[in-house]
């Protein structure tokens, strides 16, 4: 699977999000890096979904070009006065390895940045395959939304006056799914920038429509062989017409014509 969290893409628009980035990378190794600043305890080095280790026909994951990187990476945290190093190695082969090769201590950090877990669906069978597989509650939330005529809108170019529209029913959604759920989300130039920095090709925002309103948004990323649904907003109104569902299965059908497997 395609990480977007370790790509130049995702730096670029963190950088435009006001943070200082870093890209590693060398033969079997590579780290996005991004700095953030807490108030009280200062900047540190957050490594999201990395770093990557990929030797090439070698079972063992750490060989003498991925200690370089992983040398480099701490030299670069000391250069810039980083508080600490957070990393999320995708296995828990490559963390134990991690730590058998650095002199650095690790340990397990209190929370998570990243979703602890992530539901992953092959998208490689046929639709017909795909909707077989769903429960049948969830296939019927399907119909039952295309029965009361809910429509998605797929916007990828955020420049249009319309757009513009769309985007702005999507953070008020967000901002009241949050209130309603008791979380904090993002604040609004975060959402704006990641419209504004990726490419139209990458980034698609999905909207559900009935009788003429926006009743559920979703953020959805194209990267490589992977679509990752980001974020996404439901309004209170017209919960009864399954709206969240049809969005998912438009972004699913949508990632198979592009031809991502995952």
């Amino acid at each position: 699977m395609d990480n977007f969290l370790q790509s130049k893409n995702w730096l670029d628009f963190q950088k435009a999000f006001g943070r200082r980035v870093f890209w590693l990378e060398g033969k079997d190794f590579k780290a996005a890096v991004v700095e953030h600043v807490l108030p009280l305890a200062g900047g540190y080095f957050y490594v999201p979904r990395g770093p990557i280790a990929s030797p090439e026909g070698e079972e063992f994951p750490i060989n003498d070009r991925v200690k370089k990187g992983l040398r480099e990476m701490t030299d670069l945290a000391k250069k810039e006065s980083a508080g600490w190093i957070r990393i999320e190695p995708e296995t828990e082969e490559l963390l134990a390895a991690i730590k058998e090769n650095i002199k650095e201590k690790i340990v397990k950090a209190p929370y998570d940045v990243q979703p602890r877990e992530s539901f992953i669906i092959d998208i490689a069978k046929t639709k017909e395959q795909l909707l077989a597989d769903m429960k049948p509650k969830t296939r019927y939330n399907i119909r039952l939304a295309q029965k009361h005529g809910v429509s998605v809108q797929a916007i990828s170019n955020f420049q249009l006056p319309i757009s513009k529209q769309y985007v702005d029913v999507f953070l008020k959604l967000t901002k009241e799914m949050a209130r309603r759920q008791g979380i904090v989300p993002h604040p609004d130039d975060y959402y704006r920038k990641m419209m504004e920095v990726f490419p139209a090709d990458m980034l698609k925002l999905y909207a559900a429509e009935h009788e003429g309103k926006v009743i559920a948004a979703n953020l959805v990323l194209f990267y490589g062989d992977t679509a990752t649904y980001l974020h996404g907003a439901s309004s209170d109104e017209q919960r009864n017409v399954m709206a969240p569902f049809l969005l998912q299965w438009q972004a699913i059908s949508d990632a198979k014509e592009k031809g991502c497997r995952w």
